[in-house]
């Protein structure tokens, strides 16, 4: 949450000339409501299970720029298909770079009614292990503009393409 996935991936995918996907995009489009309605209605499972299945639809399309949710690698089964399926990039992030951008983001779930310093830190402890494991390469944010970073996961991606 507040690593630049989507400023990153729309600059990546217009690199690559490929399309960019949002999954949360993607779900919004698909149910005509937002995140946070959905959360509303449904909690965090019933949102991850939409997650799920849009991860699943999006990986087939080839080639293409995913942005995920920071919270779709949860589930074991996202994980396998982002793994299998595309290059992983892992947009590492300061707990107080990220609490700052979503200080001035759109409305976040997981972040209402809460400190969001402490809930991104709780978030971290269970999540930072999980984009170690599945990323193919991992680059720090913190300030670096998103042209660079962008640049950074093309040259990783292509370095990876050549390799057997």
């Amino acid at each position: 949450m507040g690593s630049g996935k989507t400023a990153v991936g729309k600059h990546l995918a217009r690199l690559l000339r490929a399309p960019f996907r949002d999954s949360d995009a993607e779900i919004e489009s698909r149910t005509g409501v937002d995140i946070s309605y959905i959360f509303s209605r449904e909690g965090e499972e019933g949102f991850r299970q939409r997650e799920r299945e849009v991860i699943e639809d999006v990986t087939r399309e080839s080639p293409i720029v995913l942005a995920t949710g920071g919270g779709a690698i949860l589930l074991p089964e996202n994980r396998q298909v982002l793994h299998e399926r595309g290059f992983v990039a892992y947009l590492e992030t300061s707990l107080e770079q990220q609490a700052e951008r979503v200080r001035q983001g759109r409305s976040r779930p997981l972040l209402h009614d809460v400190d969001p310093l402490t809930k991104l830190t709780e978030l971290m402890m269970t999540r930072a292990p999980l984009y170690e494991s599945l990323a193919d390469f991992t680059i720090a944010t913190d300030g670096r503009k998103v042209h660079v970073v962008a640049d950074a996961i093309l040259a990783a991606f292509k370095g990876a393409e050549e390799t057997p």
